[in-house]
C-alpha cells in the first residue's frame, strides 16, 4: 500500500528532525540523502521572510520585512491535532525566529532563541513539523531583539494570523473576518503617556506607586531625561490605512465573527463600530466562560479577541480606534452594508471600562496552587544608554547568559503574583502555556484563560498555570521596547 505524506513523515522521523531533535536513523543512507528525500515532500505552507514595499495607501508606501510580501502574512489554517509542515525561508541578511504564539509546542519549534530554538539562518531555511494546538485564534510573529533598530523585530511587518480549527466547530455565526492591527513608520521620542484609564479595576497600590515615583524622581533629580519611547506615523488594519483598502462588506441580519489581533510592537489598541456591540466569545483563542456584549474592544500587544457582531444598523461605518489621532492616521477599516452608499461615519461610543472579570462566571473560584512565585517589575529610567531598563525582582534579563530564573516541577500548578512598580501597562506573556487570571488589583476572579494579559500600572495581578511543558519557557512583557531591555525571565521545567 502506498504511503500518504503524513505516514511518510512519521516513518522517516521528519517530524523529529524538523523540530530540531534529530531524525530517526536510516541505516545505510547518508544524512544528505535522507534530508533531500524529506525535503522533496511538499510542505503544507511556505513562508518567505524578505524586505518588501507595502502600499498602506497610494501616497504612503513603506519598506519593511514581511512574510510572503504582505502585511499581515497569510492566514494559516490548521486542524487541531493534525501534524503540519511549514517551510520558512529567510531571504534577509540577518538571523530570524518565527514564534508560534499561543501554541503548546516543543522548544525546538516554539521560536525563541532564549529557550534554545535554532535560528533561521540568513539566506537559509528551516522545515518545521509540529502538531498544532490548542484550537482557536493564535498567530505567528518574529521573535528577535530589535534594541535601537526600528526595522527589526516586531517593529517590522513580520506578523500573521493562525486559526486552528477545533475538532467540533461551535458555529453560531455566518462568516469570519480576520483583522490585524499594526503600526508603521516608528520613531523614538522621550516622554509621552500611555493610555491608562480604561482598565478596571482601577485601584492602585500605594506602596508600588511610591516605589515607582521615588525611583523616577531620583533619576530626574540626577539630570536624566525620560527614557526613550516609540511612536508611529502610520496605522493600518490588514495592511491598509483607513479608506484605502477594501471595506468589510456585510448584509443586514448577518452575524459576523471578527477575529481581532493586536500585532503591534508596543501599542495598546481599542476598536469600536458605531451603533454596534461586540459579543466577546473568545480571548487569545480560548472560549470565555461568559460571552458578553461590549461597546469597545481593548487589546494589549499580542492579545486577540474573537467577537460576534450582529449587523443590525445598515449604513457605511468606520470601525476604528477611539484615539482620533490614530484613527485619522489610518487605524480603522470601513464596514459597508449591502445597498448602502456615502461617506463612512464615525461616532464615539459611550465611556466604557475594560474589565477581564466581565467575561467570567460570578462566584467562580480558582483552584489552589502548589506554589506562589512573587515577582516585582520595576523601571530604571534611561539606565541603558537612554533606554529604560526593566527588572524582575531587581534583575534584568541577561541575553548572553540566558540563565533560568525559576525552576518548575512538571505537573504542578503555579501562581505568579506580579507586582507592577511602574505606571506602564504591561501585556504579560508566557510561552508554551495558557494561564488563568485569578486576581486583579485585589479582586478575585477565575475561569478566564489567556496567554497575554494586561497588568495595570501600580497594580498586582495573579495568574495560575500548570507546568505541563518540559524544558525552558520564556516569560516576558510583550512590548518589544520592554523585553529588549531586560523584561524577560526563563522558567525551567524538569
Amino acid at each position: 500500500m502506498p504511503l500518504d505524506r503524513r505516514d511518510f513523515l512519521k516513518l522517516s522521523g521528519l517530524g523529529a528532525l524538523a523540530a530540531g531533535t534529530g531524525g530517526l536513523a536510516w541505516p545505510g543512507v547518508s544524512d544528505a540523502t535522507r534530508m533531500a528525500a524529506e525535503l522533496a515532500i511538499p510542505a503544507d505552507y511556505t513562508l518567505r521572510i524578505a524586505r518588501s514595499l507595502v502600499e498602506l495607501a497610494p501616497d504612503h508606501i513603506v519598506s519593511t520585512t514581511t512574510y510572503n510580501g504582505s502585511v499581515p502574512g497569510p492566514l494559516l489554517r490548521f486542524r487541531e491535532g493534525r501534524r503540519v509542515v511549514v517551510d520558512v525561508h529567510n531571504d534577509t541578511d540577518v538571523p530570524e525566529q518565527l514564534h508560534w504564539h499561543g501554541q503548546f509546542l516543543p522548544v525546538a519549534v516554539d521560536g525563541a532563541a532564549e529557550e534554545g530554538t535554532p535560528y533561521i539562518p540568513p539566506h537559509g531555511m528551516r522545515r518545521l513539523s509540529f502538531v498544532p494546538g490548542p484550537a482557536g485564534f493564535r498567530f505567528y510573529h518574529t521573535h528577535v531583539r530589535a534594541g535601537d533598530d526600528l526595522s527589526r523585530g516586531q517593529y517590522s511587518g513580520l506578523v500573521g494570523p493562525v486559526y486552528i480549527e477545533p475538532r467540533h466547530e461551535p458555529g453560531a455565526y455566518d462568516r469570519e473576518v480576520f483583522l490585524t492591527l499594526k503600526e508603521f513608520d516608528p520613531f523614538f521620542s522621550q516622554g509621552g503617556d500611555m493610555a491608562m484609564d480604561f482598565l478596571r479595576p482601577d485601584t492602585v497600590e500605594a506602596a508600588l506607586k511610591a516605589r515607582g515615583e521615588q525611583a523616577m524622581q531620583a533619576s530626574l533629580g540626577r539630570g536624566d531625561k525620560h527614557g526613550y519611547e516609540v511612536g508611529y506615523q502610520a496605522f493600518a488594519i490588514n495592511g491598509r490605512m483607513l479608506g484605502h483598502g477594501e471595506p468589510v462588506r456585510v448584509k443586514a441580519g448577518e452575524r459576523v465573527l471578527f477575529h481581532v489581533l493586536n500585532g503591534s510592537a508596543t501599542e495598546l489598541r481599542s476598536l469600536a463600530l458605531p451603533g454596534h456591540t461586540f459579543t466577546v466569545v473568545a480571548m487569545d483563542g480560548n472560549p470565555v466562560p461568559k460571552p458578553t456584549r461590549v461597546p469597545v474592544l481593548w487589546l494589549g500587544t499580542a492579545e486577540r479577541i474573537s467577537a460576534i457582531v450582529e449587523m443590525d444598523r445598515p449604513g457605511v461605518w468606520v470601525m476604528g480606534d477611539l484615539a482620533d489621532d490614530d484613527r485619522s492616521r489610518g487605524m480603522g477599516i470601513v464596514v459597508e452594508y449591502a445597498g448602502q452608499h456615502g461617506a463612512p461615519r464615525w461616532e464615539a461610543p459611550p465611556p466604557f471600562g475594560w474589565d477581564y472579570r466581565l467575561f467570567t462566571l460570578p462566584g467562580a473560584v480558582a483552584a489552589k496552587p502548589n506554589e506562589v512565585i512573587e515577582m516585582t517589575f520595576a523601571k530604571q529610567n534611561a539606565a541603558a544608554g537612554g533606554f529604560n531598563r526593566w527588572t524582575i525582582n531587581d534583575q534584568a534579563f541577561d541575553m548572553r547568559a540566558g540563565t533560568p530564573r525559576f525552576a518548575l516541577a512538571h505537573g504542578k500548578r503555579y501562581r505568579l503574583r506580579m507586582h507592577n512598580a511602574s505606571d506602564d501597562i504591561h501585556p504579560m506573556h508566557l510561552h508554551r502555556h495558557t494561564f488563568e487570571i485569578t486576581r486583579l488589583a485585589g479582586q478575585p476572579t477565575a475561569g478566564l484563560h489567556k496567554d497575554v494579559a494586561m497588568l495595570g500600572g501600580y497594580q498586582t495581578m495573579e495568574v495560575d498555570f500548570t507546568a505541563d511543558q518540559r524544558g525552558l519557557s520564556l516569560f516576558h512583557c510583550h512590548m518589544q521596547l520592554h523585553m529588549d531591555f531586560g523584561f524577560m525571565a526563563l522558567f525551567d521545567c524538569a
